[in-house]
């Protein structure tokens, strides 16, 4: 009875090791998928670093594009200062020509 039962368990055991047991070629598929795995991997942080990279780039532009469109803005503002200030002078020159045509006519 030992004897039938150790040889049943024997014949059950045996072929599950042997399934679960790796072979040197699915270690091969193994180690050769690790390293596509890798590759991608590799691949991908220096698209990331690349991409990093040009977005540091285009922020550096907009900053400098930035600044020159604020420095553009503040002389803009100035020339319209200085547009007002002349028109306020040209009106105070006609006003005075205006009232010395009048002071003129009087006479």
């Amino acid at each position: 009875m030992k004897k039938s039962l150790f040889l049943i368990t024997m014949m059950l055991v045996l072929p599950t090791l042997m399934i679960s047991c790796a072979t040197t070629g699915d270690l091969q598929k193994v180690q050769a998928e690790q390293k596509m795995i890798d590759a991608k991997a590799d691949q991908a942080l220096k698209d990331a670093q690349a991409a990093k990279t040009a977005a540091d780039a285009a922020n550096l532009k907009a900053a400098e594009t930035s600044g020159r469109a604020e420095s553009a803005i503040k002389a803009a503002e100035e020339r319209e200062k200085a547009a007002a200030e002349k028109e306020r002078i040209a009106d105070e020159k006609a006003k005075k020509a205006d009232d010395a045509f009048q002071k003129s006519m009087k006479k």
